[in-house]
């Protein structure tokens, strides 16, 4: 037999044992397989590393939390004060624009042009009359609906029409997406979903009533903002101003100085489906830690002669409209938290972009009655958080950490059993109920 021959059936003999190697070959033990989120329970006190991991279930949230059945933060009226002023911002990982029309009217479209999908808009903030695509100079008016294309009808050339959009093409069809908008006390919300909630069912009584404290209808003035980038899921910064347990140990400032400490007098709301909550915390009368300490916050590394270089950042002065707390922080499942930090205060958008990766914007504001001093207070203050600030600087680390963590580990799982396993209101800062409640709600919507 000559050798090809010989060769062309020994390849074929191989490649039938391949075949029949593989068709009979054992299925793959479930330990080989891809890790699951698998809850021990149908408690939330114990939470799969995999809720932070999976890109699969990324997508899903951003579906359910960001596009559906949620109102999402946008910015504050305060940043578009005239007809036309715009401001480029998010809602989940999609691109819209928060505008005021020429009417006056607070208006949110998506920033994806109509006809080839681009995102059109590039600055943060600025001034328009129109909003026009810079790839076929399809023009939008600013509430969205499109006012002009360019040879819709074609172009004469040689006695007759050539080209152009079909007969029955409608601008009425073709213009941006609107989102659904709400707003109360200056804060702008905006939902995709057209049947979404009231915005103040959405919050509920209890978490509102501190959402109105802040924002009670005096006007708002920007004073600035800050950016990062944090390596980390973006449930971890819901969850990270939903702990009360870390601020008095992780954050050793906040003890050395007084401004949170577990023994403060203290309050954890929570709206009927607990995905909102209200972290309530009173200074005492001390201020400063002061003796026994130590003893309470169980912080190696507190000094108590610790002492500022410029004591002007403790320049604090109750507002009457406080009624008591000195320090609230509300957070708005899922995009938004609500900072009073004594005289500091800022909302803090969460903008995720993939499951280990989110942005974070501060907008640090004041109110349009602060004296000059009030304000100079304020931004000094604000020098405690954001990106770089002596408190803030902290989380954004931590979350770091656990998010390598969670990626290196994605079949454990963390506990938040601080307080017992129950889900309830709390009248002290020792426990992690906000936490459990939040995931008993992501359970609730995820699982249906």
């Amino acid at each position: 037999m000559p050798g090809g021959i010989r060769f062309i059936l020994l390849a074929g003999w191989l490649q039938r044992g391949m075949i029949e190697r593989m068709n009979t070959a054992p299925t793959p033990s479930p330990k080989t397989l891809p890790p699951v989120v698998i809850w021990e329970g149908a408690g939330t006190s114990r939470i799969p590393f995999g809720v932070y991991t999976d890109e699969d279930l990324h997508r899903k949230e951003l579906e359910r939390f960001f596009y559906r059945m949620h109102w999402c933060y946008v910015g504050l009226e305060a940043e578009i004060p005239n007809p036309g002023d715009f401001k480029r911002t998010v809602v989940g990982e999609r691109s819209v624009i928060l505008v005021r029309s020429a009417d006056g009217q607070v208006q949110v479209v998506e920033n994806v042009c109509a006809h080839r999908g681009m995102q059109f808009c590039r600055e943060r903030h600025g001034n328009r009359k129109e909003f026009i695509c810079p790839y076929h100079q399809w023009s939008y008016t600013l509430k969205g609906d499109l006012q002009g294309v360019p040879f819709r009808r074609g172009v004469r050339s040689e006695g007759r029409l050539q080209g152009g959009m079909p007969a029955d093409f409608n601008t009425a069809d073709n213009g941006l997406t609107k989102l659904r908008v709400a707003t109360r006390g200056g804060v702008v919300f905006a939902s995709f979903d057209p049947d979404v909630e009231p915005l103040e069912d959405f919050i509920g009584p209890a978490v509102l009533t501190y959402f109105d404290r802040l924002f009670d209808g005096r006007a708002l003035t920007i004073l600035g903002y800050n950016r990062q980038r944090i390596p980390g899921n973006w449930k971890l910064m819901q969850e990270n101003i939903k702990d009360p347990y870390h601020p008095g140990l992780l954050h050793s400032w906040f003890v050395t100085f007084g401004l949170w400490r577990a023994d403060n007098k203290s309050a954890l709301l929570m709206d009927a489906h607990h995905r909102h909550a209200a972290m309530i915390s009173t200074r005492g009368e001390a201020g400063n830690a002061g003796q026994g300490a130590a003893q309470v916050t169980q912080v190696s590394s507190f000094k108590q002669g610790m002492q500022l270089h410029d004591p002007r950042f403790l320049d604090i002065v109750a507002e009457p409209w406080w009624g008591g707390p000195t320090a609230v922080m509300t957070t708005l499942f899922p995009s938004v938290i609500l900072q009073q930090q004594v005289n500091s205060v800022s909302v803090r958008h969460i903008q995720p972009d993939g499951h280990g990766h989110f942005n974070f914007e501060w907008t640090h504001f004041g109110f349009a009655h602060d004296s000059a001093e009030m304000t100079r207070r304020r931004l000094r203050q604000a020098n405690l958080f954001g990106p770089a600030g002596f408190v803030s600087a902290d989380d954004g680390e931590v979350i770091e950490f656990s998010q390598r963590a969670f990626e290196s580990k994605p079949a454990h799982r963390a506990l938040a059993e601080l307080g017992g396993r129950e889900v309830a209101d709390a009248d002290h800062m020792v426990t992690e109920t906000l936490i459990r409640g939040m995931y008993r709600y992501w359970r609730e919507v995820m699982e249906a």
